[in-house]
């Protein structure tokens, strides 16, 4: 219950009630409310639709909440479609945009929301780390997997040993720069990261991947830039800016292997020049954020592969 705590706040009375009765609830994911429609929640991978039927009145009442009263104040982050709230949940808005000079002002009228429950798994990077610290050094890795298979959950987690440094394998904690351009990794609400990133983290929330690598590499000194899928030719030119610098890179996209990445026109370069030289893919084969394999770039071979396929 103390992962959701902050969620409840912002629930009608109503919806909190039968969320109460929900089994497993430490396993929440997302609750889906529409107007005039009834509600969904997925807990794990299963979707379970509930006889309640959403109203204007619940929207207004998880608004008004999420907002402290005050929606203006929050049109900033409405124009993107979500506001992050205190725990690191995050709530998606879907409404009538409101366009100006070309560009999203805000979006009004709001009639659907998903709520999405922030979690963080302690410890769920600990297979992976031995093949992306070496000798104290922290190899340029990325992280392949559709949505929905954990793989912000396990890059939080990559954060937080890369920056606690570990005694038992005598690796350095690390200076760690953290482009939370969705406010996914740290979950951050006012500034303030709501999820254990580690204790040499620092983290440019809200912040476009390709202008916070730069700002980071201007600004703070990291030995390692972490940022959530890449995509853009803008990104590519930022990480090639970051490696040229020295730093190390943690980032991951959205793909079913290492395949996509050669099949993407936008990764041949850093593909072709081996910037990345560990990649792990996950699936959901045996729940959320299960390890298909990792690959080593640099020998073209899996270095590690799950015996359960």
């Amino acid at each position: 219950m103390l992962a959701t705590k902050d969620l409840f706040e912002i629930l009608p009375k109503t919806i909190r009630n039968k969320l109460e009765q929900v089994d497993n609830l430490q396993q929440l994911e997302e609750i889906r409310i529409k107007v005039n429609k009834p509600l969904f929640i997925h807990i794990g991978s299963k979707e379970k639709m509930w006889d309640y039927v959403a109203t204007s009145e619940d929207i207004k009442y998880i608004m008004q909440r999420i907002s402290s009263y005050s929606i203006y104040a929050f049109e900033d982050e409405i124009r993107q479609g979500y506001i992050t709230i205190k725990g690191g949940h995050r709530v998606g808005l879907c409404g009538v945009c409101v366009i100006e000079n070309n560009g999203v002002k805000t979006i009004k009228d709001i009639s659907s929301i998903n709520i999405r429950a922030c979690k963080e798994i302690i410890g769920c990077a600990n297979k992976v780390m031995p093949y992306i610290t070496y000798n104290n050094l922290v190899h340029n890795t990325i992280i392949i997997s559709p949505p929905k298979c954990g793989k912000t959950t396990l890059l939080r987690d990559i954060s937080r040993q890369i920056s606690q440094g570990n005694r038992e394998t005598r690796t350095h904690g690390r200076n760690v720069s953290i482009i939370d351009e969705r406010s996914e990794i740290a979950g951050s609400f006012k500034g303030i990261p709501q999820m254990d990133v580690g204790i040499r983290s620092d983290v440019l929330d809200n912040c476009p991947k390709s202008q916070g690598i730069m700002m980071a590499i201007r600004s703070m000194s990291p030995d390692v830039i972490v940022c959530d899928e890449i995509g853009t030719q803008k990104d590519m030119e930022s990480i090639l800016m970051a490696l040229n610098s020295g730093i190390s890179l943690i980032s991951t996209i959205h793909g079913f292997g290492i395949e996509d990445l050669y099949k993407r026109l936008v990764f041949k370069d850093i593909v072709d020049n081996y910037v990345f030289s560990r990649g792990i893919v996950l699936n959901n084969k045996k729940g959320i954020g299960t390890i298909e394999y990792i690959y080593d770039f640099t020998k073209g071979k899996d270095v590690w592969r799950s015996n359960n396929d």
